[in-house]
């Protein structure tokens, strides 16, 4: 019995070796070209970190406000769902003027024919 706790004590010995190695004995790992290379550092652009240091006023969102009231509000009332709405439309409005389709990646079809998500 004690030849095989000394046998596994050895085999799990060798297997932590392996395991622990330092970050600059580690070798890159394989990237499929989507999303971001795991082998670089996590780096942000320039503007990011700007944008992080100095954030935008508070008082260029208009959805603080309204937050601010639809927290004294009775959940679920007519007074809720009005400033809820309204939140819901700036936000909205926020994310259409953020989002950008270029007019060549939508075409459009003649009229009259079908369009379904076929391949010609």
């Amino acid at each position: 019995m004690m030849r095989h706790g000394f046998i596994l004590l050895t085999l799990c010995t060798a297997l932590l070796g392996c395991a622990v190695a330092p970050a600059q004995e580690r070798r890159p790992i394989a990237w499929d070209g989507l999303g971001q290379d795991p082998n670089k550092g996590a780096s942000r652009p320039r503007m990011a970190k700007r944008r992080a240091a100095n954030p935008a006023p508070a008082a260029s969102d208009p959805n603080l406000e309204r937050e601010r009231v639809l927290g004294t509000l009775r959940p679920y009332s007519e007074a809720w769902w009005a400033v809820y709405d309204a939140i819901e439309a700036e936000n909205d409005r926020q994310l259409g003027a953020k989002l950008v389709i270029c007019p060549g990646c939508v075409q459009s079809s003649p009229q009259g024919e079908e369009t379904t998500g076929s391949i010609r």
